[in-house]
């Protein structure tokens, strides 16, 4: 198994809590970001490198920023 990158975990990370926050499943995430639920699963758990096109999507979908969603990555 390949080792996870700290920057995917820490994004999958951020996106996980908003979503949480918004109390949105990752269902419902998928079909407002107009993302398959496997995808936004595989972010969440740092398993996936997501186009910037998918991180304004998910962005757009949790009504938030792509910077929010990058918080902490570049510590």
């Amino acid at each position: 198994m390949a080792k996870r990158h700290v920057a995917l975990t820490r994004f999958g990370e951020n996106v996980r809590a908003l979503r949480e926050k918004r109390e949105l499943t990752q269902e419902r995430l998928s079909e407002l970001a107009e993302l398959d639920q496997t995808y936004i699963s595989g972010i969440e758990n740092g398993s996936r490198n997501p186009t910037i096109r998918s991180v304004a999507r998910i962005a757009k979908a949790l009504k938030t920023t792509v910077a929010d969603l990058c918080d902490g990555i570049d510590r």
